[in-house]
């Protein structure tokens, strides 16, 4: 398990989300960013809409999916709890 926060995937908060792939991060921050949004939080906003506009566009997005991967593969497991 690792963790990336919602900053280190172009969000505007530290929230940590945690998961065995780089592809299980990514996808509890698109559900952050929409869960954010529509409590209101216009903080969000931004980066949701380019979340949104990342999977409309898959291959204009191959490299920050490529960024995120390299990053999370670098990053030390999570410390046993």
């Amino acid at each position: 398990m690792k963790t990336m926060t919602c900053q280190q995937l172009g969000g505007p908060c530290e929230l940590p989300h945690h998961g065995e792939s780089a592809d299980d991060i990514i996808k509890d921050q698109d559900q952050h960013l929409k869960d954010a949004v529509a409590a209101g939080d216009a903080a969000h906003e931004p980066a949701n809409k380019e979340m949104r506009g990342r999977w409309k566009h898959p291959k204009k997005s191959l490299g920050w999916y490529n960024d995120v991967k390299k990053t999370f593969a670098g990053l030390p497991e999570d410390a046993p709890s």
